[in-house]
């Protein structure tokens, strides 16, 4: 999707009213580090260190959309307990979601707990029940659905399987007179009736149709066989980093390729496809477009921790970094920084920051970036604008723009991230990235080295990296002036 389509996409989405039904959930994470095993049992010992809380399930799906822009009616289940007030404290802190949560004092609210480490989860204990809500219950939800749900663009249901999307439900949703959308994890498609369309996984597939979903050709068949054991106008498929395929029926099976992302936790990223495709799909997009919106959005949803949100601005940058080449892409405002420096440290990588004018690069800037990587998981390189570097180096200076210079570093295989910065010091820069190891020439002590006692505060350190005699940029411009540097 180019740029220009999404942001006209992205302008039709907002204010867009969507309902959400189905399996609400709370997400709790606990976060922490393993530096040893229990001496009781041959389990690791996790020192908690922080914990985040989040709406999951339906919940999450209501987010995503409110993130992109929508208005949700959030329609789901909770118990009488200490997790179902959390539910409704969490709707309420979030913009653009308005609640319509029906209580059952006779059920938990669904908690998944997920211990988490280095980015890695060791455990997830969840507490649920999954009976049917049954009758004044159900009733009070067929009654909730069919007052929320009129005048809304689309209805998209999430069913875990936790009891909420019953069959009386499901006729409440179709008697709304809107596009219908199913995320289904049930074992037979057929229960949903005549809805838009249903949405599995490939995994949920092969579960509901019995048939292998590895290739393209299997996927075809699934899908195929699917339609002929339900009356759903259309299945559409997601399959990770194999992309989107698509069966409508009486037509022939599409499929849809997406970029290749790196995958930080795959938690929330069919609610976020969900969320995306059906805000798309209501406002009128197109089906091509609309599932290109959907891929993108939970690509970006993909690099993020927990079951994530994503925001406009993110999937303009998303767009962006797709038409940039790999170089172009690691170059990066202090703020985006920040946020790549979160998932790393979130992966438990070592994270280093070094800073200078690299006017002209040369052997000398290539060794001493490459010892810098070597002190770390990922360096980031601030990179002095060009007021700085004519403040810091004279009249004449610098010899390239700061465009060219930021691209040649990010061509280093040493670099991950470049950061421009306009200030005199990179204090600042410092400050946000936090690194654990900052570097500097040898021709600095560590006294001298901006940042280093902060740096040292909170446990970093500063090294001194090898400085190549006889390279440096004042020697390279005296030779191309034929003159000796003084």
């Amino acid at each position: 999707m180019d740029l220009s389509t999404l942001q006209q996409l992205l302008t039709r989405l907002s204010g867009a009213r969507i309902v959400c039904v189905g399996d609400l959930m709370v997400d709790r994470f606990v976060y922490g580090d393993v530096t040893r095993v229990s001496p009781e049992a041959p389990i690791p010992v996790l020192a908690r260190e922080r914990e985040l809380v989040m709406l999951g399930g339906a919940g999450n799906v209501a987010r995503n959309v409110a993130a992109l822009g929508g208005d949700v009616a959030l329609v789901g289940l909770v118990g009488g307990d200490a997790e179902g007030h959390e539910a409704l404290r969490l709707i309420g802190d979030q913009t653009g979601i308005e609640g319509f949560l029906v209580t059952d004092p006779g059920r938990p609210t669904t908690l998944k707990t997920r211990f988490v480490s280095g980015g890695q989860q060791l455990l997830r204990v969840d507490l649920e029940a999954s009976t049917p809500a049954v009758g004044d219950v159900e009733q009070r939800l067929v009654r909730t659905v069919r007052d929320v749900a009129k005048g809304a663009g689309a209805v998209l249901i999430s069913d875990y399987g936790k009891g909420v999307v019953t069959d009386a439900v499901i006729a409440a949703c179709r008697e709304a007179g809107c596009m219908v959308i199913v995320d289904s994890k049930a074992r037979s498609f057929l229960r949903y009736g005549e809805v838009d369309v249903i949405k599995p996984n490939a995994a949920e597939l092969a579960y509901a149709t019995g048939l292998p979903t590895s290739t393209n050709a299997e996927i075809e068949a699934a899908l195929i066989h699917a339609l002929s054991l339900c009356e759903a106008k259309a299945i559409l498929v997601t399959r990770a980093s194999k992309g989107i395929t698509l069966a409508v029926r009486g037509q022939p099976v599409v499929h849809f390729t997406t970029a290749a992302r790196e995958v930080f936790d795959a938690s929330g990223a069919g609610d976020t496809a969900l969320a995306a495709l059906g805000l798309a799909l209501a406002a009128g997009t197109p089906v091509e477009q609309a599932i290109a919106f959907a891929m993108l959005a939970s690509g970006v949803a993909v690099g993020k921790a927990g079951t994530a949100t994503v925001l406009p601005e993110e999937l303009i940058e998303a767009s962006l970094t797709a038409h940039m080449a790999p170089a172009e892409g690691k170059i990066v405002t202090p703020h985006r920084m920040a946020d790549e420096i979160a998932r790393w440290r979130a992966k438990g990588l070592r994270v280093g920051f070094t800073n200078g004018c690299f006017d002209i690069l040369h052997r000398g800037h290539v060794t001493y970036l490459n010892q810098a990587r070597s002190w770390c998981d990922r360096l980031v390189v601030g990179l002095n604008s060009d007021r700085s570097v004519k403040a810091l180096k004279g009249e004449g200076r610098p010899v390239n723009d700061l465009e060219g210079r930021a691209m040649v570093l990010a061509g280093l295989g040493a670099v991950d991230l470049v950061v421009p910065f306009d200030e005199d010091t990179p204090i600042k820069l410092i400050e946000a990235a936090r690194p654990e190891v900052l570097i500097k020439g040898a021709d600095y002590s560590e006294d001298q080295v901006v940042g280093g006692d902060l740096v040292k505060s909170w446990g970093g350190e500063v090294r001194l990296a090898q400085i190549v005699d006889g390279y440096s940029t004042t020697a390279a411009i005296a030779r191309m002036t034929a003159k000796e540097p003084t």
